[in-house]
């Protein structure tokens, strides 16, 4: 009895050095996270400097706002992340024009496709297609190279952002969505935006919704109230080493 003891006493104290091993190799939580870097998206920086980027997806609409829109970030003296489709540039010179009055006037451009597939329904020859045709486009209209991505409607899966981050591009989501598209009421989109913005937020709107040159306006000046300032994507995500969490936030290493 007293030999089994023993070595249940030594099995266990195996077992607890084995587990503190393995604890000192994996490391904490945020470590294992890192590992996962490939499979997430960026949607929030985690930081305590009060910034914001305000981004704007660029889709075909038979009414858009892209001038209000360009106008509203001048006057507030405000930089924003434009994610261009391609197809949306080989419309129509006018949008050509647009694209470069957005690139002119300092803001930043992003990559949203070629023509708004889901990235999770077609191969990664589809997708390096629709990447590299957009990029193509942008560099020839305005002399930018894309480092930053957007899935078109926001839909990922680990398989794709591996292979968009494979390329070269940083993926960019989004934790406060204004909704604008839905139009439901200036007032509502307005609200929405203010309670949810906060240090390190990505604020989604598009160029074809009627109530956000508007709120933009309002909410431009209620953030700078509070003493926040207005920087674009890549400034916000600007950092040498850093891993993203479960939830999506870029936190410095």
């Amino acid at each position: 009895r007293i030999d089994m003891v023993r070595k249940r006493k030594v099995i266990i104290a195996i077992l607890l050095i084995f587990g503190t091993i393995i604890t000192s190799i994996l490391g904490s939580k945020s470590i294992l996270v890192s590992g996962n870097l490939d499979k997430k998206p960026i949607f929030r920086v985690n930081t305590e400097k009060k910034e914001v980027a305000l981004t704007f997806d660029v889709n075909w609409a038979e009414k858009e706002y892209i001038y209000d829109i360009l106008d509203v970030l001048e006057e507030g003296n405000a930089k924003g992340t434009f994610f261009i489709m391609g197809g949306w540039v080989n419309y129509s010179d006018e949008n050509r024009e647009k694209l470069m009055k957005i690139s002119d006037g300092g803001n930043e451009i992003g990559n949203h496709s070629y023509i708004h597939p889901s990235f999770t329904k077609i191969s990664e020859e589809r997708m390096s297609d629709e990447i590299k045709k957009t990029e193509d486009i942008i560099y020839a209209a305005t002399g930018q190279k894309t480092t930053l991505f957007r899935f078109p409607s926001g839909d990922y899966n680990d398989k794709a952002v591996e292979y968009v981050r494979s390329l070269g591009y940083e993926c960019i989501q989004w934790n406060v969505d204004s909704i604008d598209y839905k139009e439901e009421s200036a007032e509502v989109e307005y609200e929405r935006i203010r309670k949810k913005s906060k240090e390190g937020s990505i604020i989604l709107f598009h160029n074809n919704a009627k109530y956000t040159p508007s709120n933009l306006d309002k909410i431009i000046s209620k953030l700078k109230e509070d003493g926040y300032e207005f920087v674009t994507v890549g400034q916000l995500t600007e950092c040498d080493e850093y891993y993203i969490d479960e939830n999506g936030e870029q936190h410095k290493k």
